[in-house]
């Protein structure tokens, strides 16, 4: 990290978290982001679901939830960049305070309920890029769809040209009974409708990844029930996991009791545990993204030993910014090599 991006991150922190990620949005819009050595990194990049990612290290959805800046962070070093979650109708999202800093424990905890500006502004921006770079779609439903499966269709429809792949996202806990779609009828009937959906959009305008984003907050039988559909009806990757509703008992920071999910470093084993536990449901059938509390190469690695073929990071950003993914890929690359691995792909393939 740059010393001019090392004190800007600092000042930003000073300010109220909602309003230090407006700033950084503008700022990297205004092309002030940091700029990294776009030479190809041939031990990272990965071939995933038909997608080349000239690194693994992906940008999770809810930085970016407007589709403003996805140029900015692949200029920053990203892999690929996932930008949402968007609903089909802009919503202001739940009241604040909703967005706190726990900075003694390095995390975060959100309750910010899929705030976004709607779909048409968002396919506006993806629309106008120049389509270098994987840049995926994270689709939601509104917090007061009447048919919040259609919604997921909504998206999937109105978006398929534009973006390089796209996620489902039912594991946010801040839109009330989202996460119920996680399993049983409601479950199969959110793939049954999006495999349908696919075909359709197929046939009209080539393929696309589809991928499900899933919470940590898991059962074994329900990490076999989701493995299980996601395969049967042809989805290309899980991303596992979201933020989480559990409050680990070391927590410091006096917001460590507000509602919300918890991201950033106290997710870090928990989700390396249910990722693993996907992989073992999983067998191979289906590829694994894996997200939660990665802030160096050491928790990426760990990550990709426990079967993730690529992850995803946010919540460290903002405790050291943008350019936290040039030493994310430099640690990743020297964690490699110490265990004997060409590629990313042969150390997945090792778990």
């Amino acid at each position: 990290m740059s010393l001019l991006h090392g004190i800007a991150t600092t000042a930003l922190r000073r300010l109220d978290p909602e309003a230090a990620h407006r700033l950084t949005i503008a700022a990297l819009k205004a092309g002030l982001g940091p700029k990294a050595s776009q030479r190809p990194t041939p031990d990272l990049s990965v071939d995933l679901a038909g997608l080349h990612l000239p690194n693994a290290i992906g940008l999770a959805a809810g930085f970016d939830k407007n589709a403003e800046t996805p140029d900015a962070m692949l200029a920053a070093g990203f892999g690929f960049v996932e930008c949402g979650t968007v609903t089909p109708l802009a919503q202001s999202g739940n009241p604040t305070p909703r967005l706190f800093r726990l900075i003694e424990d390095r995390a975060v905890i959100n309750r910010l309920g899929f705030n976004n500006g709607g779909l048409e502004s968002y396919a506006a921006r993806l629309a106008a890029r120049a389509r270098r770079g994987v840049v995926g779609a994270n689709v939601g439903a509104n917090k007061d769809a009447t048919d919040r499966i259609g919604d997921y269709v909504t998206g999937l429809t109105r978006l398929w040209p534009l973006a390089d792949y796209f996620t489902a996202n039912i594991s946010s806990p801040n839109t009330p009974g989202l996460r119920d779609l996680q399993s049983g009828d409601a479950l199969q009937a959110l793939l049954g409708r999006i495999a349908e959906t696919r075909t359709v959009l197929e046939r009209q305008g080539g393929h696309r990844p589809v991928f499900l984003k899933v919470a940590p907050d898991l059962k074994s039988a329900e990490i076999e029930q989701i493995a299980e559909a996601a395969i049967a009806h042809g989805l290309d990757a899980l991303i596992v996991g979201n933020t989480t509703l559990s409050r680990p008992a070391h927590l410091l920071s006096p917001h460590a009791m507000e509602t919300g999910g918890l991201s950033g470093a106290p997710l870090t084993d928990l989700s390396t545990r249910v990722l693993g536990q996907f992989r073992e449901a999983a067998r191979g059938r289906i590829a694994l993204i894996g997200v939660g509390g990665i802030a160096s190469g050491a928790d990426a690695y760990a990550k990709i030993r426990a079967g993730a073929s690529a992850v995803q990071l946010y919540t460290a950003m903002i405790y050291e910014g943008p350019g936290l993914v040039v030493r994310i890929k430099r640690e990743l690359s020297q964690r490699l090599r110490a265990d004997g691995f060409n590629t990313i792909a042969e150390a997945t393939a090792a778990s």
